[in-house]
């Protein structure tokens, strides 16, 4: 008896004849409900799109409201190894580096003269490109300088498809990060970059610097210089077309068959190297190796 009791009270609070509820509400106390909850959502879902409209007015589809970024750009080689910072073949190897040259060709593709012509101006060399707004007009798109290829002279792949890779004596690039507004150099004077033997470690106490291994070192343009003229960087959308600045080394007896730890860092009067928040801004390490042991 108790078990029907149980079920029936069960049966009752789900639907009710004698009073017409459902789930202990009558059809009026749901419809109010619901109708409560739909006002209310409505209202939140208003509040959320003012809310959104308001803050999309004051964006710039050109330039970001806001930057919280490292005052050192970042650095990064090209070349680069499939999982890590390390270029590693054999001269008797054509497929061991093949790949890199492969991988510079298409690199370098959207800096041959003839795209640059198409798409960027001849700008005036040695100081900034400066592309400001009139108050309200934006001037947009703005002009990007060009960058061609040629003055990589010997590690264009013009003369030398192979980037020197088969004669042990290979080219390696550098770009520095893009940065909206960036001006790095003050003063007329251009920040370059300046490669050498990287400090590492080999044991609890012992540190290591391959300063015999690197030999002598060629760069292009002249100086690893990164003209002023590409800078200030506006954007991708306001700069639809920019080149980065490019400096190209190339290593022209470094030791063969040996591990050679090398970095290259940007030299600049108003860009600090590495900072507190990142130590390796401002440069980048890789690791060479040229075997030259017939496979």
């Amino acid at each position: 008896m108790a078990k029907d009791a149980e079920k029936g009270t069960w049966k009752e609070f789900i639907w009710n004849p004698r009073t017409r509820e459902l789930l202990g509400r009558t059809a009026s106390s749901w419809g109010l409900i619901l109708l409560f909850y739909l006002v209310f959502y409505i209202f939140l879902a208003g509040m959320f799109a003012l809310t959104m409209y308001v803050m999309l007015q004051t964006l710039d589809d050109h330039k970001p409201t806001w930057q919280d970024r490292l005052a050192t750009p970042g650095m990064m080689i090209r070349p680069k190894g499939v999982e890590a910072l390390e270029i590693i073949y054999n001269t008797h190897d054509t497929e061991s580096w093949d790949l890199y040259a492969q991988a510079l060709d298409k690199f370098l593709g959207p800096y041959n003269n003839s795209v640059q012509s198409q798409k960027n101006d001849v700008c005036d060399p040695d100081q900034y490109n400066f592309q400001n707004d009139m108050d309200e007009v934006k001037n947009n798109p703005k002009r990007s300088c060009q960058f061609n290829r040629t003055v990589l002279e010997d590690c264009s792949g013009i003369q030398d498809r192979y980037y020197g890779y088969q004669e042990g004596t290979p080219c390696i690039i550098i770009k520095l990060n893009r940065v909206i507004g960036l001006l790095p150099g003050k003063d007329g004077m251009a920040p370059s970059v300046k490669c050498g033997a990287k400090r590492y470690k080999i044991g609890k106490d012992e540190w290591r610097e391959d300063n015999d291994k690197i030999g002598e070192m060629q760069y292009f343009p002249p100086n690893g210089t990164f003209n002023l003229m590409y800078y200030p960087y506006y954007g991708k959308k306001a700069q639809v077309n920019y080149s980065q600045p490019l400096v190209a080394i190339k290593f022209l007896n470094i030791t063969t068959n040996e591990d050679v730890n090398i970095e290259c860092k940007i030299i600049s009067n108003n860009i600090p190297v590495g900072s507190i928040r990142d130590k390796f801004a401002g440069r980048v390490s890789f690791k060479l190796r040229i075997n030259t042991v017939t496979v």
